[in-house]
């Protein structure tokens, strides 16, 4: 059995979908109660492969909310994945995808030092971050994409904004030694990971974001945009490919400009329908088909029988595991989300 552990958007975003799951006493609640309601599994799964294998999954609803982080409640926000994974093993998940916010606290408050919960030791071989399918994911959405703009990536600039994160920094390996792109410039606030980075790849340009931008002609965002940070749309290449590897994922609202084609990163489109509640409160245009890349990778390891933590840690991922996870996404009916309308 699977598990996906997930969070809502916002306070109320989160009051919202408790109304509609059917738990009336969350609805009305302010965030100091969200702070100390615990784990809740609130849906169960059933997904078949495009092999005709079929497994059954649960959806863990940590209760963190982003305003945690907003308000300084971080002890809260930690509690909460902590909690989430123990709910998860307790209930015999064999392998569990942190997914949005709960991969990154976990690894940068890093809470694997945390193996003890009450009377439940955790078993980290259980959870995976989902960060190697989710990766992948971005990297077929460029070179697919792409093509449907008729981007040639061999004289194409591609900026990676978070370029040194997880995603990231695998998103640079694969753009530079399987796409083959002209230029990458690699973006991110650290720039002394950026530079070993570089050394690493043997090639990019360091770069400001307000720099890179006028010079792309794909953006893969896998970094929020920073706060107070405005576009000069005008001074983009058109036609640009934006790719929105955030989470939540809202530079389709931000960005409304001809020539500019905003694109949902790491984003799966499953084969065949997904027996669940929970994608349709996640805002998926085709919620029976559409889900995370993250989400995905637990089951792809559920149906390959991979109990391992497969994505763990920062900058650990190789291009031989995107191709092995690249492999068993297609084998079992997923695809990466494109354009639509192009």
């Amino acid at each position: 059995m699977f598990g996906l552990i997930g969070h809502l958007t916002s306070l109320e975003h989160a009051q919202s979908v408790a109304r509609d799951l059917g738990y009336p006493e969350y609805a009305d609640q302010g965030l100091d109660f969200w702070c100390s309601a615990p784990p809740q599994i609130v849906d169960t799964i059933t997904v078949t492969s495009a092999t005709g294998q079929q497994i059954e999954g649960r959806y863990v609803e940590s209760c963190f909310l982003p305003e945690m982080l907003a308000t300084r409640r971080i002890k809260a926000a930690t509690r909460k994945i902590i909690n989430a994974m123990a709910h998860a093993q307790k209930h015999g998940i064999n392998i569990t995808a942190l997914g949005g916010f709960s991969s990154i606290i976990f690894e940068n408050f890093n809470l694997q030092q945390i193996q003890q919960v009450r009377n439940i030791k955790l078993e980290f071989e259980r959870f995976t971050t989902g960060n190697t399918h989710t990766a992948y994911i971005i990297c077929r959405q460029v070179e697919q994409a792409s093509k449907q703009l008729g981007i040639d990536l061999g004289q194409a600039t591609v900026a990676v904004c978070g370029a040194t994160g997880d995603i990231g920094s695998a998103v640079c390996r694969w753009l530079n030694a399987r796409a083959d792109v002209a230029e990458l410039l690699l973006v991110a606030r650290n720039q002394e990971r950026l530079q070993d980075l570089q050394g690493e790849l043997g090639r990019g340009k360091v770069m400001g974001l307000e720099e890179a931008l006028p010079e792309a002609d794909i953006v893969v965002w896998v970094a929020s945009m920073p706060k107070g940070v405005e576009i000069d749309y005008g001074a983009l290449k058109q036609p640009c490919l934006m790719v929105d590897g955030g989470y939540p994922k809202n530079m389709a609202n931000l960005i409304q400009h001809p020539g500019i084609y905003v694109l949902n990163g790491g984003i799966v489109e499953h084969s065949l329908d997904i027996d669940w509640r929970i994608m349709r409160i996640v805002n998926m245009d085709v919620p029976a088909r559409q889900l995370f890349a993250c989400f995905a990778e637990s089951m792809l390891l559920e149906f390959e029988k991979l109990y391992t933590n497969f994505s763990w840690g920062r900058n650990q991922i190789t291009l031989e595991k995107m191709d092995l996870i690249g492999q068993v996404s297609v084998k079992h009916g997923f695809r990466p989300l494109l354009l639509s309308g192009v």
